[in-house]
């Protein structure tokens, strides 16, 4: 009989335990959000009240879990609940219920109307200010008068945001002898987290009138400094920093400014708060602009430039990288020419100024880079084994590389998958149907004005994210980009376009207008929307690639197995969507076609990290997944690549290569991976190991493995330094000063090398937007507090 009672009421204990658990969980989460709101008043951020109301967990006697969350008056040791702090401040506190509260110092909202005779209370600076902002306007302003939290002369300037003014004409100021009696007070108080000020009237003070009114208090303020300064000369107002110290940070600052590369500009270092920094950490407010763009600017650009002259020299070749060419709406005016090192490093070379022209010839671009290599090289131009471009691949790069047959010239990876997505745009019915019914929705509802009133309420209350127009571009299919927004405006829009149908003013407007009627009919029409999310799926994919291939920057060994896993990707797109086939496949390589170089086959048959493991344990180049035209592409490369002397020795020692591979321990190691904490994908360990195998254990293949090392290295993109916004409207509106654009090139070139040390390759000021976009409310944790309070 025992054992059935205990077994019966034994669930019913676990449901206590697990509602007192629960209920333990809820107080802990309500302390802590109230902990967080309390820390947050102390240092300025909150309700004046926090300052004497501490939250308190009450803890069960038999469990020993939180069961409540209570509030301690730290004046007189009360306890309260916690539901509503601002309640009880107002009934404990502000209505007498406290013994202490009234021998202390009130906030400004706590002060009843007096009369212009009387001696206002002091409080504390930081409740003072705080309260001002939060309760003027429960309390009436027009018969009282506010205290003057007097100015400490030893602060940095006169203007702080903690001087509360008053509304009256009639202006109470203490005088200086009953302000360092103040001041001596103030540096007895208890630490501020306490928020306790204990202060008592001594006398009643002597209240005189500024003649000047409000604008007198400066200049008080300034009288009193004199004074404490004449009664201390030897106190000074920061640290005291030696000659090398000064000169030192100086030079931070100028390479701070110099790498921000127009974001931060000279004139604002005379900005008058910049200087009252510097000063109070010590500095002298004296910062020359002629100097940080003259002779400073100067001396560290040849600094810079001869490091990464010396680096170059040190290289036994380089490729080079030209980004811009190819007319964006970023970048328009500016093309980057950067040297890409072997191990791995990139060296910023110089910029090159359309200065706005429409079109830029080909022939300008292959002057161009001919004029890079042999500033370079001088005499030895066999040192620049490539170039890699985002355009004039049929034609300048196409004619340089028949110049110098050494070379091998590429066109850019993130470009081409760019292009691939303007030609989708262009060519494939689907994208063509769903561009203009789109652009019917869109018009009509950004261009009548009932149907957009409908449309922003709808999406507002249905919808997340922006309630404004939607983004409809021109007419014009050259740059995807604005489509692709509306495309996703009007997919993440869909059941507000769909209610505004249900509407009155819809039905009345349909019944005149026949585009009303027609865009009913496709926001009705599932079809429609399938194929919208098919069409933005499939863009989706390939901008996800180009990301990827942007932010990786791929060497020409990956392209071929990007292309095969972008294939692979849109062959599983057309099954889902029952897309047919053939017409995706044919856009697709046609453009692989305009990308491809033979050199891609060679370096995927020579980079020991695509070697593939056989029955026999062998590691043995992939040539099995090559085309036999792409294979014939390896012959006459290496071919090429090699003198003629050398042309047959080359050939037998890539049939060798191609039968007995790498030692599986080498290859092993080349291919080891490990795991990217940033990014969380597997990354190869060392990516310099396949360059290193051949040029330290394949030793015997002594002509292949000079085409390896020189093929391996070779980057897939031009991508690369992104300068900013601001430099670059400069630059367009003093495109043709000459000492302005020298300045310009010494601006870019220095900032552009910092950032590659770095490997920075993102843009400030997009990293400013994406900042901005982030919601962070003052008040957040607050509200989460009550909300989950309220729900539990």
């Amino acid at each position: 009989m025992s054992s059935t009672t205990n077994t019966a009421s034994t669930p019913g204990v676990v449901d206590s335990v697990n509602a007192d658990e629960l209920a333990a969980k809820t107080a802990h989460k309500r302390y802590e959000g109230l902990v967080t709101v309390r820390t947050k008043a102390v240092k300025g951020k909150g309700a004046w009240y926090w300052a004497h109301l501490e939250p308190m967990l009450v803890h069960n006697s038999d469990t020993g879990l939180a069961k409540a969350v209570k509030l301690r008056c730290s004046l007189c040791d009360a306890v309260f609940s916690a539901s509503n702090p601002s309640r009880t401040a107002s009934e404990h506190l502000k209505r007498g219920t406290c013994p202490n509260f009234n021998s202390l110092p009130k906030p400004i909202s706590s002060i009843s109307p007096t009369s212009n005779t009387t001696t206002p209370n002091l409080a504390s600076p930081s409740s003072t200010s705080h309260n001002h902002r939060k309760r003027s306007s429960s309390s009436s302003t027009h018969n009282r008068v506010s205290p003057i939290t007097v100015v400490d002369p030893s602060t940095p300037r006169y203007c702080s945001s903690e001087i509360a003014y008053s509304s009256s004409p009639v202006v109470p100021v203490m005088n200086i002898s009953h302000r360092m009696n103040y001041q001596q007070a103030v540096q007895q108080q208890p630490p501020p987290q306490q928020q306790v000020v204990v202060q008592q009237q001594q006398h009643q003070q002597q209240h005189f009138v500024l003649s000047g009114g409000r604008e007198d208090l400066g200049a008080l303020a300034m009288l009193e400094d004199s004074v404490k300064k004449l009664k201390s000369p030897k106190t000074s107002p920061g640290p005291s920093l030696t000659k090398t110290q000064i000169d030192s940070a100086f030079d931070f600052l100028a390479d701070w400014v110099y790498e921000c590369c127009g974001s931060v500009s000279f004139t604002s270092l005379q900005h008058p708060k910049f200087k009252a920094f510097l000063q109070q950490v010590g500095l002298p407010p004296i910062v020359s602009r002629k100097q940080l763009v003259g002779t400073k600017l100067d001396l560290k650009y040849e600094e810079v430039k001869v490091e990464s002259d010396a680096r170059i020299r040190d290289a036994m070749f380089f490729q080079i990288a030209a980004n811009g060419w190819k007319r964006g709406l970023d970048y328009d005016d500016l093309v980057n020419l950067t040297v890409n090192l072997p191990n791995g490093t990139s060296l910023y070379r110089r910029a090159v100024f359309i200065n706005g022209a429409s079109s830029v010839p080909s022939e300008f671009a292959e002057d161009v880079l001919r004029e890079t290599i042999t500033e370079i090289c001088r005499n030895a131009v066999q040192q620049c084994v490539g170039i890699v471009a985002d355009r004039f691949k049929s034609k300048a790069l196409q004619s340089l590389e028949n110049q110098y047959p050494w070379m091998v010239n590429l066109s850019c990876q993130f470009q081409g998958f760019n292009t691939l997505i303007k030609d989708l745009y262009k060519n494939l019915p689907l994208f063509k149907t769903v561009s203009e019914n789109c652009l019917k929705i869109g018009n009509f509802v950004n261009n009548t004005n009932q149907i957009r009133i409908s449309f922003q309420k709808h999406h507002q209350l249905h919808e997340a994210g922006c309630t404004g127009l939607i983004r409809v571009p021109c007419r014009d299919f050259q740059n995807y980009g604005p489509m692709h927004a509306m495309l996703e405006d009007i997919l993440n829009s869909a059941q507000a376009l769909q209610l505004i149908l249900h509407d009155e003013a819809y039905k009345i407007i349909s019944m005149e207008n026949p585009v009303a009627r027609d865009v009913a009919d496709l926001v009705s029409n599932v079809g429609f929307w399938n194929e919208l999310e098919a069409a933005h799926s499939l863009i989706n994919v390939i901008k996800e690639k180009a990301q990827e291939i942007e932010n990786e920057k791929p060497l020409i060994g990956q392209c071929l197995p990007i292309w095969d896993e972008l294939r692979s990707k849109v062959k599983d797109w057309c099954s889902k969507y029952h897309i047919f086939e053939v017409s995706v496949e044919k856009l697709i390589e046609r453009r692989f076609q305009k990308n491809y170089h033979p050199a891609w086959a060679a370096a995927f048959v020579l980079d020991p990290l695509y070697l593939i493991r056989d029955t026999s344990g062998k590691y043995l180049p992939p040539f099995k997944c090559l085309t036999p035209e792409q294979e014939k592409d390896v012959d006459r490369l290496i071919t090429r690549l090699v003198s003629r002397e050398e042309a047959h020795i080359a050939l037998m020692e890539l049939m060798k290569w191609r039968t007995e591979g790498l030692d599986p321990v080498y290859a092993r190691a080349v291919q080891m991976k490990e795991r990217d904490p940033v990014t969380g994908k597997m990354r190869i360990v060392n990516p310099q190991s396949s360059r290193l195998v051949w040029e330290t254990y394949l030793t015997e293949f002594k002509s292949l493995g000079k085409v390896a090392v020189r093929l391996i290295f070779l980057h897939a993109t031009s991508c690369g330094f992104k300068c900013n916004w601001s430099l670059l409207r400069w630059v367009n509106a003093n495109g043709y000063s000459r000492a302005g654009m020298e300045k310009a090139q010494k601006l870019i070139f220095i900032a552009a090398h910092s950032k590659l040390e770095r490997r920075d390759f993102t843009n400030d000021e997009e990293k400013d937007a994406e900042l901005l976009a982030l919601v962070n409310g003052e008040d957040d944790v607050l509200n989460d507090v009550y909300v989950d309070t309220s729900s539990a």
